[in-house]
């Protein structure tokens, strides 16, 4: 694993990004798509917004998907799996970057077929405390013909990544622009961020 974490840092030196494969095992995934929460999303989940706290706002012209936040402490044990994975990542990428970040939020997210979320950039105007964005797909047998990729844009030009079971993409939330196309099935990923100061 530490070989992954590596590359995870590297690429956030040299692009301020990250692509790794197999950051999840294929049977630690089958385990997350056990739970029914993906199942019953539109009982469990809550239509995601735009913006924070007053702020907040619904807008299906620019977000369609569905989200369910996970609690560290009360997490799902297949879902502990990849929390636990996420902070020994923070660990490794404070002792090799020297970065001081304290805390992670993820949510489960569901992007029923046709939706997107337009171009945008994660981290808050009134609130800069998210520092990497960390994205961890869930979707078996993806083809590239189904959509649904994230596009991430550079200084220079943009390219797209697809959204295949396992994948971890990590970047910087205050720098890269991206949006996700809209797919001809369900898409389905765990979704977060790296803080530099401790949820309350």
């Amino acid at each position: 694993m530490n070989e992954l974490f590596d590359s995870v840092a590297d690429g956030l030196v040299d692009k301020s990004y990250a692509i790794i494969d197999n950051f999840l095992t294929t049977d630690e995934v089958a385990q997350i798509l056990t739970l029914p929460h993906f199942n019953q999303h539109e009982q469990l989940f809550k239509k995601a917004g735009i913006g924070k706290n007053a702020d907040l706002q619904i807008n299906e012209a620019i977000r369609g998907d569905y989200i369910l936040w996970l609690d560290k402490n009360t997490a799902p044990p297949a879902a502990m799996v990849y929390l636990n994975r996420l902070n020994e990542l923070i660990q490794h990428l404070n002792r090799s970057l020297f970065l001081s970040m304290k805390d992670y939020e993820v949510h489960m997210t569901v992007y029923p077929v046709g939706t997107y979320y337009k171009r945008h950039l994660d981290q808050f105007k009134k609130d800069d405390h998210r520092k990497l964005s960390v994205i961890c797909y869930l979707n078996t047998n993806w083809k590239e013909e189904e959509g649904g990729q994230l596009r991430i844009y550079t200084d220079h030009d943009s390219f797209d990544v697809l959204p295949v079971a396992g994948r971890l993409v990590c970047f910087r939330s205050d720098v890269l622009e991206h949006e996700v196309l809209p797919a001809t099935r369900q898409r389905l990923s765990l979704t977060g961020w790296i803080l530099d100061q401790q949820i309350m």
